[in-house]
């Protein structure tokens, strides 16, 4: 458990003494990110399995005969 400490306390550390335009870089990297993982997902991926199948037992079926065949 210590070790674990030591690495999150060096971490938070290194976030807390770094330059202002080192944090400027973080946050327009985890803007990036959201827009990635979030945005691009609910624009453009949308549940496939949900709008065309009503139940469970159908998703099951058609996710089983997709990875089974060959």
């Amino acid at each position: 458990m210590e070790r674990v400490k030591k690495i999150v306390d060096f971490y938070a550390t290194g976030f807390r003494e770094l330059p202002d335009w080192g944090r400027a870089l973080w946050i327009i990297i985890l803007i990036k990110l959201f827009i990635m993982f979030v945005v691009l997902r609910l624009f453009f991926f949308p549940n496939q399995l949900q709008t065309n199948y009503k139940t469970d037992e159908e998703r099951a079926n058609h996710v089983i005969e997709s990875i089974t065949k060959s």
